[in-house]
């Protein structure tokens, strides 16, 4: 039986491009899989574990002739590669993006390719504080939410999109890209700034290590996560972040004052407060 996607190029073989290779693989969606990349030492490693069939180091070489091509590289770096992508892809080819922010990289497609545009902007929400092809799982799309935001995109494409996403196993919401920036600034960008924050102050300490518990552990875990993509992430989504820094400003401004005040029951409902928020989210 002919998989349903013959060529896929994955640009960016790290923990999303090399585990997404896997699970294409894993699961017989495609002939072959293309890794592109800057350094040739990630996609040998690539190559090795199985996620990638081969690979090249110039974007326009690894789209020709590629069915889907996938961008997983840091969300600063997709605008120019997606004039690379739409240059060198062939017509009937389509294009997505794992990038957490998703304005920047919509509005640009929507600006510079030919309407209806095969490009549709995807957030799978299956990244970890690990990075690099060696932490790939070919499992990691497994029950993950995955954000598309098909703004000004062909319908075809977008159903087709839809069903890439699907295949490797992610429940897909739709939704408008300012949107989805909006929401994740607070969901994840602002949560992790907090977390390399609190990593930092903690670290200014002496003798700091024997005090270490689980909950340090558990609220700081993703601070450990690669610089350069939060980097990227800060300067992609700058407005959603600063208004949701400002807010938690006010948060913190207000429980610091409940402390000074000596005030128990402003204490009580603020805790009271994040712990129910928490439930509703996340459900424990």
């Amino acid at each position: 039986m002919t998989p349903p996607y013959p060529i896929v190029t994955i640009a960016g073989v790290g923990l999303l491009g090399a585990s997404l290779g896997l699970a294409l693989k894993d699961r017989g969606l495609a002939d072959h899989v293309r890794g592109v990349g800057r350094r040739q030492s990630s996609l040998d490693v690539a190559i090795d574990l199985g996620a990638i069939d081969s690979a090249t180091t110039n974007l326009a070489e690894g789209c020709a002739e590629a069915d889907v091509i996938v961008l997983c590289t840091p969300a600063a770096q997709i605008p120019d590669q997606l004039d690379t992508v739409r240059d060198a892809m062939k017509s009937t080819a389509i294009a997505t993006d794992a990038a957490s922010t998703k304005s920047i990289i919509c509005n640009h497609a929507r600006n510079t390719w030919p309407a209806p545009s095969r490009f549709v902007g995807a957030h799978p929400m299956a990244g970890s504080e690990k990075y690099g092809p060696d932490a790939a799982r070919d499992d990691l799309y497994d029950g993950a939410f995955c954000i598309l935001c098909p703004d000004g995109a062909d319908v075809d494409a977008a159903n087709a999109i839809q069903e890439f996403w699907s295949s490797v196993g992610c429940t897909i919401v739709a939704m408008d890209a300012a949107e989805h920036d909006r929401i994740t600034a607070r969901t994840s960008h602002v949560p992790h700034v907090a977390a390399a924050a609190l990593a930092k102050i903690a670290g200014q300490l002496e003798n700091a290590g024997p005090m270490i518990g689980n909950g340090f552990r558990d609220t700081t875990r993703i601070a450990a996560g690669r610089p350069e993509l939060w980097r990227d992430i800060c300067l992609t989504n700058p407005e959603a972040i600063i208004e949701g820094l400002e807010t938690l400003e006010q948060e913190c401004a207000a429980i610091r004052d409940a402390i000074q005040r000596n005030d128990a029951d402003a204490l009580t409902e603020f805790f009271e407060a994040g712990q129910r928020a928490r439930q509703d989210l996340a459900g424990s």
